[in-house]
């Protein structure tokens, strides 16, 4: 028997959640996600009504244990599980035994959830619980059973194990208190990473906007503004030399424009939508009026993408959309909340209210505690492998650009967290006119601007479904694609990554499974069919500007400013 849990299939909804789970957990703390106590007693109500499954697995499970202890079972982790690659666990035979019985007891927990009748809601957040559960109970995370922390202490003659609880009282001195994933000095904003040359040619209370030097003689006439999330820092965008996609994006003739938005504090309380869809309107009008051009195109990505698609909404209310934007794209960007993933299980007017509590509080949602949600979204690639390599192994983790800048987290307003609460609550952006922005009602079917759509298909953060189903919503021409890998590599897949591939389509008709099954796979990065699209939406060629600025704004900073900076 092949045992490849908690990993879901690729492309399978699994666990998925949305922003709003962040939103509402990173608020109330994880707690509710790993201890769903009235779920709980129904699984257990319902299992007891149902006495012949009970009795099934019970006998299966002593059946599968006498295998084990004969070591005549078959039962062996997935290829995909990273934990048990040792080869210890499956050449000694204790070890073998011990892992052998794990797996056979996550199982039977599994199908004692798979059994029971229960409802989308409660089944969703029981299965990230069991999940969770399962995940801690690894043999692997035990000092003494692990062979890697066993040879580590033994090779470090002990050091390992000072080491390793040094990491971990460090860890647990400072919110989130989760394993560190990469050191705060592996990297240094403005020095490795964001560091595409560009200037701040605009600053508001708000945001900076980011003019990026030209990489070619000649440029497109139409300017691409960048929206990136509310939640983390721009550079997700713009990481190490190579991995940019600011950087590909310019030495591809692109004339791009960056929001950098202000870390909030208590002080800005009261920013909501409103405050930042002007910003992204704002920013486009700064844009257009440095490069002279007509119109723009924009790129939002996340939580920017959905303030970028409410804003594109009011200007389509006003009639000015066509006059200002040929193109615009979202980057896993979910707008259609219905029964997207597990955020649809715990999100409900009560949750809601108590998490918009805490941030009015305060005035605003910390977003170390968003990181530790995230964390336990994935517990065995978040959580418990770096308890292996951290504690247990008494090692630092190694660098990586995409978890430097996850661990790099901002602050939400409490008003912007209220709304976008509420409006993941309504599902208010299917609906014509159900929200609204800067006055003007929200219809997304009116905006008839071409559009495109990036999704990852194995994104636990905003699930590639909902973001297909979110393409569905607008009026206009839209491409969708279907990237390899999960919320940030699927953004961050430079045409260099030898694994990338991708699906892409203008017919978005079918359900997303259909479409999946329908649609070829192509190998490589997405970044050159974008670019090539944007290209046609861009306008004709021009000279490149000798300078930065222009039209009345001035060069205030280099890039990558100083908004980004504040922690």
């Amino acid at each position: 028997m092949i045992t490849d849990r908690p990993v879901p299939a690729p492309g399978a909804p699994g666990t998925a959640a949305t922003p709003d789970l962040l939103l509402t957990e990173g608020a109330l703390g994880p707690r509710r996600l790993l201890a769903p106590t009235g779920p709980g007693l129904r699984w257990a109500a319902d299992l007891a009504g149902r006495p012949d499954a009970v009795v099934r697995r019970a006998r299966e499970l002593p059946a599968e244990l006498a295998r084990i202890a004969l070591d005549r079972s078959v039962s062996a982790p997935g290829p995909r599980d990273r934990r048990f690659t040792d080869e210890a666990w499956h050449t000694d035979p204790v070890l073998r035994r011990i892992l052998q019985t794990y797996l056979a007891t996550g199982d039977t927990v599994r199908g004692l959830l798979a059994d029971a009748d229960l409802g989308w809601r409660d089944r969703t957040r029981l299965e990230l619980a069991v999940d969770n559960l399962v995940a801690a109970l690894a043999p692997s995370n035990n000092p003494v059973l692990n062979p890697a922390s066993r040879k580590a202490l033994i090779d470090s003659r002990g050091a390992s194990v000072v080491r390793g609880l040094r990491n971990l009282v460090t860890d647990l001195a400072a919110s989130p208190r989760v394993p560190t994933t990469v050191r705060p000095d592996a990297f240094k904003v403005g020095v490795d990473l964001a560091v595409t040359p560009g200037a701040v040619v605009l600053r508001t209370e708000a945001f900076e906007l980011i003019q990026y030097s030209p990489r070619t003689p000649r440029v497109r006439t139409r300017p691409l503004l960048v929206v990136p999330p509310v939640i983390n820092k721009y550079y997700v965008a713009d990481l190490a030399p190579g991995r940019s996609l600011v950087e590909y994006l310019v030495q591809g003739g692109q004339q791009v424009f960056m929001i950098s938005w202000r870390n909030p504090d208590a002080r800005h309380g009261d920013w909501g939508t409103d405050v930042y869809g002007q910003a992204i309107l704002d920013a486009l009008d700064a844009a257009l009026s440095v490069t002279g051009a007509d119109t723009g195109t924009v790129l939002g990505f996340c939580s920017g993408g959905t303030l970028q698609s409410m804003a594109l909404a009011a200007l389509q209310h006003r009639g000015e959309l066509g006059d200002k934007v040929a193109g615009f794209a979202l980057a896993v960007c979910v707008l259609d909340q219905a029964r997207a993933g597990v955020a649809g299980a715990f999100l409900d007017d009560t949750t809601a209210d108590a998490a918009t509590a805490v941030s009015g509080r305060r005035g605003y949602l910390d977003g170390r505690a968003l990181a530790e949600v995230f964390a336990w979204l994935r517990p065995n690639d978040l959580i418990w492998h770096y308890w292996v390599h951290n504690y247990l192994q008494g090692k630092d983790p190694a660098p990586f650009d995409i978890l430097f800048w996850n661990a790099d987290t901002t602050r939400m307003t409490a008003a912007l967290h209220r709304d976008l609460l509420d409006l993941g609550l309504r599902n208010a952006l299917v609906r014509p006119g159900e929200a609204h922005m800067l006055g003007a009602p929200v219809d997304l079917s009116a905006i008839t601007t071409d559009g495109y759509v990036v999704a990852g298909v194995a994104d636990h953060i905003s699930p590639w479904q909902a973001c297909y189903r979110s393409a569905q919503l607008f009026g206009g021409r839209m491409r969708f694609v279907l990237s390899s890998s999960g919320h940030i590599a699927a953004m961050v897949n430079p045409p260099s990554n030898p694994k990338a591939s991708y699906q892409v389509s203008d017919d978005l008709y079918e359900e997303p499974a259909a479409w999946q099954r329908a649609t070829p796979s192509t190998r490589g990065s997405w970044w050159p069919d974008y670019l090539a699209w944007l290209s046609e939406r861009s306008g004709p060629d021009r000279d490149a500007p000798d300078a930065l600025g222009g039209a009345g704004l001035t060069l205030l900073d280099p890039a990558p400013g100083l908004y980004v900076l504040d922690r």
